[in-house]
C-alpha cells in the first residue's frame, strides 16, 4: 500500500526522475531536446514548492521509493500554463502527473488527485484546474472518469504541442 503525503526534500530528485522517466516513454510526446525547458521543470520539480501555495504530492510505498507524484498550485499565478484565462482566484490546478508504468492501474494517479481535491477544498477553491495533451491519453481518460470536464477556456499551444484544459467542480 502506497502513502500517498507531501514529499520530503530528499525526495525531490526521485520524483524529478521518475517524471522524465514517464514523460519521455508517451509515444509521439517531444523529447528532452525538442522542449528542453519543460523536461528541466521536470527533473527539477522541487523548485516549484519555492513559490507560495504550491505543493509536491508524492505515493510512496512501503519501502520508500517514490512510485508517483504531481504539483499542486493553490495560486494559478504560479502554474505556468502562460494563459491569461489561469488567472482564476476560484481555482486551484495541478500539473505534471506521473506514475510509475509498472503501476498503473492501482489508482495511484486518482488517489494523487483526490489529495489535491482535498487541499482545494480545505482551501476555500470551488474548481480544480488540469491540462492535458492528445500524447497523455491514460491520463485524458482517467481525468474524464473522474468527471473533469474538458475547459477550453484554458486551451494553448506551446513549442508545438496542443495543450488541453480540464476543470473539476468541488
Amino acid at each position: 500500500m502506497h502513502q500517498i503525503r507531501e514529499a520530503i526534500p530528499s525526495e525531490y530528485s526521485e520524483l524529478g526522475k521518475l517524471m522524465v522517466d514517464v514523460y519521455s516513454q508517451l509515444e509521439g510526446f517531444p523529447k528532452q531536446d525538442e522542449i528542453p525547458e519543460y523536461y528541466y521543470h521536470l527533473i527539477h520539480v522541487g523548485e516549484f514548492i519555492k513559490s507560495p501555495k504550491v505543493k509536491l504530492f508524492v505515493a510512496v510505498s512501503e519501502d520508500g521509493k517514490v512510485d508517483g507524484g504531481l504539483v499542486y498550485f493553490g495560486d494559478l499565478q504560479y502554474y505556468g500554463a502562460g494563459n491569461k484565462s489561469m488567472v482564476n482566484k476560484d481555482a486551484a490546478a495541478f500539473r505534471l502527473l506521473a506514475v510509475n508504468p509498472h503501476l498503473r492501474g492501482l489508482g495511484l494517479g486518482k488517489r494523487l488527485i483526490e489529495i489535491c481535491f482535498n487541499q482545494a477544498k480545505k482551501e476555500g477553491f470551488k474548481y480544480l484546474f488540469i491540462h492535458s495533451t492528445k500524447y497523455m491519453k491514460i491520463a485524458w481518460e482517467m481525468y474524464e472518469r473522474m468527471d473533469f470536464v474538458r475547459y477550453h477556456e484554458i486551451d494553448f499551444e506551446k513549442s508545438g504541442v496542443g495543450i488541453y484544459g480540464f476543470r473539476y467542480t468541488l
